[in-house]
């Protein structure tokens, strides 16, 4: 369809097919390392789908805050368990970090996985005390924008909300439309809107729209229309695509971890 190509991420990376399976081993191998040591809380339930459950990793003496990453993958693919290692940045700064899972589509709608992302953000704030720091990519930073809407989640938790940080995020969900995985994703006109983030009121908690200078046009688009929309910091990293952008949060030393975990 028209705009097929525009939202084609691994079409334009170099050995695209090779990331999944890296990112898979490396996952594996921080969830046995962490299991090891006793900080790994795997495979927690949230709701009563077979993918309703998330991954708790604690960090050494008591955690600063729950750093909440929600994955990507068009809301069409992946788990979190692909993910893990992602775990590795916030971490090392002394917070908790959770990962959680959902129902994809075609299965369900989008506006139903919008609410079990809300429904999981809830269950883990009883988990670990403290400041929440959200942040996903891709569709995981178009759920993780959703969950600022004013009636996602309860005043309690909502209050805890210290940052978010969307990750090459879709925020104007329209474009996808002209699109052939729309014939998944089942969205009409009125979805589309009442998903897109960039409709949302402006919130009054510190976001951080984060994206990478390779990545297509499109991506390029939807970061600056949200950072727009609330008047937010827009973050272009530069050397980075699609699919690498989301590397720096193993890295405890790099921005994207330190704007993540630092009060503002």
């Amino acid at each position: 369809m028209e705009l097929d190509d525009a939202y084609a991420n691994g079409a334009h990376i170099a050995g695209a097919e090779t990331y999944p399976p890296r990112w898979n081993e490396a996952a594996q191998a921080f969830r046995d390392n962490m299991e090891v040591e006793g900080r790994a809380r795997l495979g927690q339930p949230y709701g009563p789908g077979d993918r309703h459950w998330f991954d708790l990793f604690l960090p050494e003496g008591t955690p600063k805050g729950i750093v909440i990453f929600v994955h990507g993958g068009y809301w069409l693919n992946f788990d979190a368990s692909t993910w893990s290692h992602l775990a590795a940045g916030p971490l090392a700064k002394g917070w908790a970090v959770v990962l959680p899972s959902y129902d994809l589509c075609p299965s369900v709608r989008i506006s139903d996985i919008t609410l079990q992302i809300a429904q999981a953000v809830r269950k883990i704030a009883q988990t670990v005390a403290g400041p929440i720091a959200l942040t996903g990519h891709s569709a995981g930073g178009h759920l993780v924008a959703r969950m600022l809407a004013p009636e996602m989640l309860t005043p309690d938790v909502a209050e805890r909300i210290a940052h978010v940080v969307p990750i090459s995020p879709l925020a104007d969900l329209r474009p996808l439309l002209r699109t052939s995985k729309n014939e998944n994703l089942r969205l009409d006109e009125a979805e589309a809107w009442a998903e897109s983030p960039v409709a949302q009121p402006v919130p009054e908690v510190p976001v951080t729209v984060w994206v990478g200078a390779e990545e297509r046009p499109a991506f390029l688009d939807q970061a600056r229309w949200l950072a727009e929309a609330w008047s937010s910091d827009n973050v272009i990293v530069p050397g980075k695509h699609h699919f690498d952008v989301i590397d720096a949060l193993a890295d405890p030393q790099d921005t994207l971890v330190t704007t993540l975990t630092t009060p503002t």
